[in-house]
């Protein structure tokens, strides 16, 4: 049975249950979170596991402007939707619902979520308009490339980016307002064990507009089978061995 995942940045239960009190007649269960906003713990990764499942069809976040204007929340969403997406595709719907007694949310959103369409909690048609994107068929647009992010508090935020088709002869990948500590090229969905890079590059400067990346590249030879990730935060004791990374089972603040 196709449901709908519903995260709130609030803290109001009473606004949590009259959504899923509308959604209820038409048949769609309705699970969710609480928001928790811990960068540093990477609490955004805790309903990864349960959105990512072949019965999520649509996820809504219940928001105002006030809850959505925090930079690590802002943060923290588009994480999640990004990894969220890689499994579901670009074309998987995202809604942001006005909540009522507050300032509705407002354009311009985090690029991950800019096509989010907006709707208000409060609408009588709200649950028509969700039930429709539930069963409406989707078409993922053309890309030549994927991206996925990982998080593990103890080993650090990893960005996975590959060909679609294909294979790349080489890969850079670069970050504004962080650092990259480790670069490395191996199968799918995990960290490489080892690997050797061909022509490594480190600490590029690029910039476009007026904002500055740092980017490392290097020769991948990679294929639709293999992936090139880069580490944006600190690391311990970085080398060229790293360990698998597992997905950790998290405790997800829920209803």
């Amino acid at each position: 049975m196709k449901s709908v995942w519903l995260t709130s940045l609030g803290r109001s239960e009473e606004n949590v249950k009259k959504v899923i009190s509308l959604m209820k007649p038409y048949g769609v269960p309705v699970q969710g979170h609480f928001w928790v906003d811990d960068l540093p713990k990477i609490a955004w990764m805790a309903p990864r596991e349960e959105m990512i499942k072949p019965d999520v069809a649509v996820w809504a976040i219940l928001a105002t402007a006030e809850t959505l204007a925090s930079p690590s929340v802002r943060r923290g969403l588009s994480l999640l939707a990004i990894t969220v997406q890689a499994k579901k595709g670009l074309s998987f719907p995202i809604v942001l619902l006005a909540e009522g007694g507050g300032t509705a949310p407002a354009p311009p959103f985090p690029t991950p979520l800019s096509g989010a369409e907006l709707l208000s909690a409060t609408d009588p048609g709200l649950a028509a308009k969700i039930v429709a994107m539930v069963h409406s068929p989707r078409t993922d647009p053309a890309s030549e490339y994927r991206i996925d992010v990982y998080g593990n508090a103890h080993i650090g935020l990893w960005f996975e980016v590959g060909p679609r088709q294909g294979q790349w002869e080489g890969a850079m990948f670069g970050v504004a307002g962080s650092e990259i500590l480790f670069h490395g090229t191996g199968p799918m969905e995990m960290l490489p064990a080892q690997c050797t890079l061909e022509y490594p590059v480190k600490g590029m400067k690029l910039s476009l507009g007026e904002r500055e990346y740092t980017a490392w590249g290097s020769g991948t030879g990679s294929s639709p089978g293999r992936r090139t990730s880069s580490r944006s935060r600190s690391a311990r004791n970085p080398s060229s061995s790293v360990p698998s990374l597992r997905r950790e089972r998290r405790r997800i603040s829920s209803w």
